[in-house]
């Protein structure tokens, strides 16, 4: 019998002010973002920025329950005001989170630790080197006839339940290649070896299982690039009016 999980949000018994010097090295209009155990401090937050002269705003993260929250998982849909945003200020510990801004965007980000007060600025070498492997493996893809689409059914997977349609469309929107369906509760990227034949995989578990590229053995793509692949391809292959 699977064990039963229940999650429990807890903040962060801590009072947070940014530092003037922190404040002073960002530049005008700034998104703030914070993890679950800070998100009731980030009002505040917001207020003292604005006093010290800046445009504050929060951001709305795919499959986050608060305003201003950020979840790992959720890049490829964050809802924020381009247009009028200059930099992310991420609050909390860890780099889990801010590196999910930086794949999720192109714009600066600097994250502060209430913890260690800690203040730095995130470069983007990171997140082009995992940019270049997805446009690597997106070619693979293109070439090979061989496919494996590695399909969870762990509990809390909403993204693969929400998107079976389309995971289990993909032999008809490539019909030139042959996609082995690869069903699992946890990943093991050591089983993955057992298919040798397969030339590329097809992540539809989490979004950030891009972030283990180095232990696939053959490249790998989330589903969401494979399908907007497959929407340019349609449009080009519809008979204009």
């Amino acid at each position: 019998m699977p064990m039963k999980m229940f999650f429990i949000e807890t903040k962060a018994n801590i009072g947070i002010d940014f530092p003037e010097k922190l404040i002073n090295k960002l530049p005008k209009r700034i998104c703030l973002a914070a993890s679950v155990q800070f998100i009731d401090k980030l009002p505040q937050l917001q207020q003292q920025l604005e006093r010290s002269g800046k445009e504050a705003s929060l951001l709305k993260a795919r499959h986050s329950k608060h305003l201003g929250q950020i979840l790992g998982c959720g890049y490829s849909k964050m809802e924020f005001d381009d247009v009028n945003t200059d930099a992310f200020i991420y609050v909390g510990d860890g780099m889990f989170h801010p590196e999910a801004l930086l794949l999720g965007s192109d714009k600066p980000v600097y994250c502060f630790d209430p913890f260690t007060k800690g203040f730095r600025k995130l470069g983007r070498e990171w997140a082009e080197r995992i940019r270049k492997k997805e446009k690597g493996a997106l070619l693979t893809f293109l070439s090979s006839e061989n496919i494996g689409v590695v399909v969870t059914v762990k509990p809390g997977q909403l993204g693969v339940q929400v998107a079976l349609k389309d995971i289990f469309s993909l032999p008809q929107k490539f019909p030139e290649k042959k996609f082995h369906y690869l069903v699992c509760d946890t990943i093991d990227f050591q089983q993955l070896r057992n298919f040798p034949f397969v030339q590329c995989f097809v992540n539809t578990a989490c979004h950030r299982m891009i972030d283990d590229y180095d232990k696939f053995p053959k490249p790998v793509i989330n589903i969401e690039e494979v399908l907007k692949l497959a929407s340019v391809e349609a449009s080009r292959a519809a008979p204009s009016k």
